[in-house]
């Protein structure tokens, strides 16, 4: 059949569309363009960066190399408008967003794949280690085999359409043996080195990178403890996060925490870790996977590199609550809460609204 393949440059897409290729699938590369030159300084090669020029001249070489087309889509607005805005705006409220796993569902998925119905593929395959299945007429992703590498957590927002259409090649291959069978085929790009941080955010430093977006100057505020009591200054809110240690730049006879961000107040709450545990949480815009109604056991991450920790959903309020079995530490609004069961299939997800005791 006729498949798109997400080409970002990296070994992992690469090797997606070498393996359909090598299929007899009729592939036809394309490579999502989502960040404007302004935000690439071009003072150095940027192979972090998915829609680097540096990126796109790798995707395209292996397209070359195979004899497939490839294609730039042009979602720089987009992004701009659905992930970047947004991003900034979940900072100034205080909370702390996911802008890799709200692009999947609101930018990448949802505009690669209109492109590729409209040039007649039947599929969008990418190179993420996750899994697709179906049960009762409804799709869901379960884990990738290989734990350490599984992406499923940045795919949990993804609905149904977007389900019924995509692949996931690598799903069943560890990071290892992708490596060693790009080799094989010869692509350049099989030891690649890969990136952890936001693409847009090119030295990781998003506090700045909101500052000179909005234009805004630091309000020095409080930080004070659980008791009220000032322990020093910082220099704006919206550079804290819950769970956070480093970089708060107060003295104590041990050590303190992030518990909590206000920005009404402009004051940031620390305290000890043990404040950090909380024995529930509350999510809402709940994305449905394998089930219609998450009510019962599950297991649950509330971060990307968290292993699943057990407890119960209950349905309520517009949303779900969560009650852990064991009390679980950094909690955090704006990011996502997602729900498996044992066979490590998503039950479904939603955006953390705040923590519960």
């Amino acid at each position: 059949m006729r498949v798109a393949v997400a080409m970002s440059g990296g070994v992992d897409s690469s090797l997606a569309a070498v393996l359909l290729h090598r299929e007899g699938h009729e592939v036809i590369g394309l490579t999502a363009k989502i960040l404007l030159c302004a935000e690439m300084d071009g003072t150095e090669p940027r192979f972090d960066v998915c829609c680097s020029p540096e990126n796109i001249a790798d995707a395209r070489e292996v397209a070359r190399q195979f004899g497939f087309p490839h294609m730039i889509i042009n979602m720089e607005d987009d992004f701009s408008r659905e992930i970047i805005e947004p991003f900034c705006d979940e900072y100034l409220r205080g909370r702390t967003p996911s802008p890799c796993l709200s692009c999947n569902a609101r930018i990448k998925f949802k505009n690669l794949l209109a492109h590729a119905k409209e040039i007649g593929c039947e599929k969008l395959a990418t190179g993420h280690y996750a899994r697709l299945g179906s049960e009762n007429g409804r799709y869901h992703v379960l884990a990738g085999l290989d734990e350490a590498k599984d992406q499923s957590y940045f795919l949990s927002m993804l609905n149904q359409d977007i389900l019924a259409s995509i692949l996931f090649p690598l799903g069943n291959l560890r990071k290892e043996e992708t490596r060693d069978i790009a080799a094989a085929f010869g692509l350049k790009v099989s030891n690649k080195v890969e990136s952890q941080e936001i693409c847009f955010v090119h030295d990781n430093d998003y506090a700045s990178f909101i500052e000179r977006r909005r234009n805004i100057m630091p309000k020095t505020g409080r930080i004070i403890d659980e008791s009220g009591n000032v322990l020093g200054t910082h220099r704006g809110s919206y550079r804290y996060t819950i769970g956070q240690r480093r970089g708060l730049r107060i003295s104590h006879c041990e050590p303190l925490y992030v518990i909590s961000v206000s920005p009404e107040t402009n004051e940031v709450v620390v305290g000890r870790r043990t404040s950090l545990k909380k024995k529930g949480l509350f999510a809402t815009e709940i994305n449905y996977m394998k089930s219609s109604r998450l009510e019962g056991r599950a297991f649950i991450k509330i971060r990307s590199t968290q292993r699943p920790v057990s407890g119960m959903l209950y349905e309520a309020d517009g949303g779900v609550y969560v009650r852990f079995d064991e009390p679980v530490e950094s909690i955090t609004p704006g990011q996502a809460a997602v729900f498996y069961d044992e066979s490590r299939a998503i039950l479904g997800a939603g955006w953390i609204n705040r923590s519960c005791e």
